[in-house]
């Protein structure tokens, strides 16, 4: 304690001292070095080693080890020894005879900072001679598994030291397994159970690893032993088959050594192969300086055993390709520098790479259908990448990746996908397994993107991306046989009646997209002005000429079978990998045989999905030819311009972005000046498919023809407003003339409701009253016997021959009298109408909301109630909308038909108009209102109800709306408390400063409601114009002059 006392704080001030000094760039001369290394020998000398505190002991360590960076260079052997020795044994706890003390690890970080200062390399040719013997490298192995980690760390930088500087070759092979398995364990954190180890710390680990690899059994070393043999010319291949030469010479090893020989080069191959495949889990350490580490790791020993451990050889290169794709530029970056430097043409290790790389190719190409079957989106991301990144060394531009590999992994790529290399086979493979669901439709209404396809066997997008991004890395890579392979695919979705036909143009597309070198997910801002060569233009060309013919004659789906057939019964490689969940049902028959399935029965959706690729074909050729596209674009636009105008949404959507997407690529500012600068184009195009004209409405036979013309093109084109005006003014001059033609019909109880529900007189009411105790009638109480309840004479043979007979004609008569009358052709014809117009009741032009709102007012006197009505309450929601509308002329056209309902199906209008109609109404009239402050034609005066016109959107609006409720009073049987909201709602237009026709509507409707409420009228416009006190006083205007309407109104 007294030691400790004193010492401690001597010796914290000389740290503090030292590390100060240091750090302003002073050098301790070799006297001052031995003058402060004096009395930290007396400390140690004087005292047990286990006496002494650890404290001091740490400091006594950390002033060695500032004093050793100056004085590693004079420094005395035997001190040097002696410092090596102490920091051993305070390390492995070793300190005297017998059994050690075991000191803390802060302790032991300052011994081995102290061993690190002795034995770090600084330069070779200063480096000492004599090797460290008594130092155990068990220790550090022990040291380096510490859960202290600046212990763990600064053991790991000795045992580097040690392995790399001071361990002789003769004795690296005796350590070999104990470091792998140590450093492997240490790399993979199997010691602990936190999880990943630091980034740091799998670096040191996979240093070390490498380093006691490559100078245990690398090829430099086998090849001077006599273990393997290097083939540099002819003469080492002819060499190559006799046996190893050994050297007879070779010294006696001691017995704690190893010596290198064929067997035991085996042995340990393999078991190196085992603990490399342990570390395949580090491919995905969430930190870059270990995937750093490991990049670096995989390209020493690909670049140093390739002799000694090719069954190493593919795991390796898969850890580099993986690296290669990872989201961290500096990792992605230092795996591709290092695959380029191991297939450059200096390598020796570049031809057995190259072929691992190929075969790793074709088998992922093999195995990828099976992942996607067994729905193993990890495999299938794995395999994706890992083709995406062989490709991608095939087309590097780097200065450094040029050269002799890279040019023959381009073409072992195009052999793989050409027509030697097994494409039917792989590629029906690959396409049998590729299905596709209809896309979703993006929300975003500001940018317009083609919709994302998603594939049924791929259960998250990233997956489905990568396998996207392989495919446009294929059609990049295969330079001499893209045109091949296209041709391929699209002869396939050309001619193939299978769910073959939309894979194969889907991956047509992606590889289109890789050879143009941009995607259609990054839009037209993506492609590049470079040149491109004739072939790729001219096979763009005759691909949207031949895609275009397609909407011409739609392929037949309906068919199970493909143009190019193959025996699917004899292929083996086209065997269906079975993928179930769940318990297999044990079927209770005797049928030994399993079920044949049957083929899969094609969605309504896969036409559709055909398209879609089309299109997206078509946009990628307009992004190859560019401004050249315009020769070809007189057969394109119609496809584009008909699936715009489809009522699929994702196809219309897809349709919309083609547009877009050929604007962009041909250098116009916008689809409207590509349709306005090729008009005619697009005009001729469409006039060639009209397989029709019509010119008069005078048959009735050809009207029917003409309606149905109409509307095919309405469905064709209703997103042309200039078309579908045309095509909407033709119905509504159809529509005139039936009117004309048909007289209204009649509509049963359409008698006027309000006068029904109307008492005119109290008469009968009090006859009841003065009669109501009166005694009934006499009545004849005498019995007069039985009387017969059926004719005299009449038997059951009579009866039964009326029952035959009541089926005759005369009943046949009468039930023909019941049933509704056959429709006219004219009626027959506006029912055709009004049921295929009411979807465009919801057309984006409002000047066709409203043509479409008035041929159902036209309609609606000519038709019965049995051909009207399904139509009407199918579109009563739209209607109700169009009272909403943005535009007041829809709105007055909406109401128009509102009317025109009452006064002809009021029963069918009944709860409707008060329900629905009435409660809108009273916001129109709102919004009416307050619109009215703000309009420069608005009446001026105290008061003013409107504008001084007739021919503004407001009065008609106003209008409409006084005839509809007139109607609705007169028609549908009205309830007290929405009658007396109309009698106060419409006061305003009572005022003498109105319009006069608004003030003769308002007499109508007040005229009607009078005659279904006469009290509630008089009291709400004479307590109006201030007649009547008390509570209803409130109903007081001074604003409006109503007297001369109110005096008409109750004189009438």
């Amino acid at each position: 304690m007294v030691l400790k006392a004193t010492v401690l704080p001597l010796l914290s001030n000389l740290e503090s001292t030292l590390l100060d000094a240091g750090g302003t760039g002073f050098t301790l001369s070799q006297s001052l070095v031995s003058y402060i290394f004096f009395p930290l020998s007396t400390i140690l000398r004087r005292n047990e080693s286990s006496a002494i505190p650890d404290q001091i002991l740490e400091k006594i360590f950390g002033i060695i080890a500032i004093l050793c960076e100056t004085w590693w260079w004079y420094c005395d052997i035997q001190i040097w020894d002696q410092i090596f020795k102490l920091s051993s044994s305070i390390i492995g706890g070793i300190e005297g005879k017998g059994k050690g003390k075991v000191r803390d690890d802060e302790t032991k970080e300052a011994a081995a900072r102290c061993l690190w200062a002795i034995l770090r390399d600084r330069r070779a040719e200063d480096a000492p001679q004599d090797s460290p013997e008594e130092i155990t490298i068990n220790t550090l192995i022990l040291t380096a598994k510490s859960p202290h980690l600046p212990l763990q760390r600064i053991s790991l930088k000795i045992l580097r030291a040690l392995i790399g500087v001071y361990a002789s070759e003769q004795f690296l092979p005796s350590i070999l397994p104990g470091v792998v398995s140590s450093m492997t364990r240490i790399a993979l954190g199997m010691s602990s159970k936190k999880g990943w180890v630091n980034g740091d710390i799998v670096a040191l680990s996979l240093d070390i690893l490498g380093l006691v690899i490559v100078k245990s059994l690398g090829d430099d070393v086998s090849i001077r032993e006599g273990v393997v043999r290097s083939v540099v010319d002819l003469e080492d291949f002819i060499n190559l088959a006799d046996a190893p030469v050994v050297d007879t010479k070779q010294p006696e090893l001691p017995p704690y050594l190893t010596p290198r020989t064929s067997s035991w080069l085996r042995a340990s191959a393999s078991q190196l192969h085992i603990a490399i495949n342990s570390l395949t889990l580090l491919v995905t350490h969430p930190t870059p300086l270990a995937l750093v580490a490991l990049a670096a790791f995989s390209r020493t020993i690909l670049a140093s055993t390739y002799l000694t451990l090719p069954q190493s050889r593919p795991l390796l290169l898969s850890w580099l390709l993986s690296l290669s794709n990872c989201a961290f530029p500096e990792v992605s970056q230092a795996a591709h520098h290092a695959l380029s430097e191991l297939l450059a043409a200096a390598s020796d290790a570049r031809l057995s790479l190259l072929q691992a790389l190929l075969e790793i190719s074709k088998e992922n190409l093999s195995s990828l259908p099976r992942s996607i079957v067994s729905q193993d989106d990890t495999k299938v991301e794995h395999i994706a990448g890992q083709i995406e990144a062989i490709c991608r060394l095939a087309t590097s531009s780097s200065t450094s990746s040029t050269g002799l590999g890279l040019t023959s992994i381009s073409l072992g790529i195009d052999t793989l996908l050409g027509p030697t290399g097994g494409i039917e086979k792989w590629g029906f493979t690959l396409l049998s397994v590729l299905e596709f669901t209809s896309p979703q439709i993006d929300d975003n209404p500001d940018t317009i993107n083609f919709p994302e396809v998603m594939l049924k066997n791929v259960l998250s997008k990233s997956t489905c991306n990568a396998l996207a991004r392989m495919l446009r890395a294929l059609g990049k890579a295969a330079a001499k046989t893209a045109s091949t392979l296209l041709e391929w695919f699209v002869s396939i979705g050309r001619h193939s009646r299978t769910n073959n036909a939309i894979a194969a143009l889907w991956c047509a597309a992606r590889l289109l997209e890789g050879i143009s070198g941009f995607s259609l997910d990054e839009g037209g801002i993506a492609i590049s002005s470079g040149p491109r060569s004739r072939k790729l233009e001219r096979f763009a060309r005759g691909l949207a000429r031949d895609l275009a013919e397609l909407w011409d004659e739609e392929p037949d789906f309906d068919s199970q079978t493909d143009t190019p057939h193959m025996d699917r019964q004899t292929d083996d490689s086209l065997l269906k990998t079975e993928f179930t969940k769940g318990l297999k049902i044990i079927r209770a028959t005797l049928q030994v045989a399993e079920p044949r399935a049957t083929l899969p029965t094609l969605s309504e959706g896969q036409p559709i999905l055909h398209k879609i690729f089309r299109l997206q074909l078509l946009s990628i050729s307009a992004g190859i030819l560019q401004a050249r596209y315009a020769s070809v674009l007189i057969q394109v636009l119609y496809p584009v311009l008909h699936s715009i105008v489809s009522p699929t949404p994702h196809l219309s959507l897809t349709g919309l972005a083609t547009l877009h997407f050929m604007s962009a690529a041909m250098s116009y500012a916008s689809p409207a000046n590509l349709l306005l600068s090729n008009f005619d184009y697009a005009l001729d195009s469409v006039s060639r498919r009209l397989s029709r004209r019509w010119l008069d409405v005078d048959a009735t036979k050809k009207a029917g023809d003409v309606v149905e013309e109409c509307f095919d093109r309405l469905d064709e084109y209703h997103g042309y407003e200039v078309i579908v005006q045309g095509l909407v003014g033709v119905l509504g001059e159809v529509i005139k003339v039936i009117e004309v033609e048909e007289p209204p019909t009649q509509k049963e109880g359409q008698d006027d409701m309000q006068s029904s529900m109307i008492i005119s007189s109290l008469e009968p009411l009090f006859g009841w009253l003065s009669h109501r105790k009166d005694l009934p009638p006499h009545e004849d109480a005498a019995d007069h016997g039985p009387t017969p309840h059926t004719a005299w004479g009449a038997t059951k043979a009579d009866e039964k021959s009326d029952e035959k007979q009541s089926d005759g004609p005369t009943t046949q008569m009468k039930v023909a009298e019941d049933a509704e009358p056959a429709c006219t052709p004219g009626q027959a014809l506006t029912k055709q109408m009004v049921s295929r117009s009411i979807y465009f009741l919801t057309h984006a032009s409002p000047v066709i909301r409203a043509r479409i709102l008035t041929l159902l007012s036209s309609a609606t006197p000519v038709l019965p109630e049995s051909a009207l009505l399904p139509s009407i309450h199918l579109a009563w929601p739209f209607i109700l909308n169009r009272l909403n509308d943005a535009e007041p002329f829809v709105v007055s056209a909406a109401a128009s038909l509102v009317e025109s309902l009452v006064k002809h199906v009021g029963s069918f209008m009944g709860r409707r108009v008060w329900d629905d109609v009435w409660p809108r109404f009273g916001d129109i009239l709102k919004k009416l209102d307050a619109s009215d402050d703000q309009n420069a034609l608005a009446r001026r005066g105290y008061g003013a109800v409107g504008t001084d016109s007739a021919y503004t959107h407001s009065h008609r609006l106003y209008r409409s709306i006084l005839r509809t409720m007139t109607a609705a009073v007169a028609g549908v049987h009205m309830q007290d408390a929405s009658g007396w909201q109309v009698i106060l709602a419409f006061r305003r237009f009572l005022h003498k400063q109105a319009h006069e026709e608004l003030q003769a509507c308002a007499r109508e409707l007040y005229i009607a409601l009078g005659r279904g409420n006469e009290d509630a009228v008089w009291l709400a416009l004479m307590a109006t114009c201030g007649h009547l006190t008390g509570e209803v006083a409130y109903l007081r205007e001074y604003r409006w002059d109503i007297q001369d309407n109110v005096r008409v109104i109750l004189d009438e």
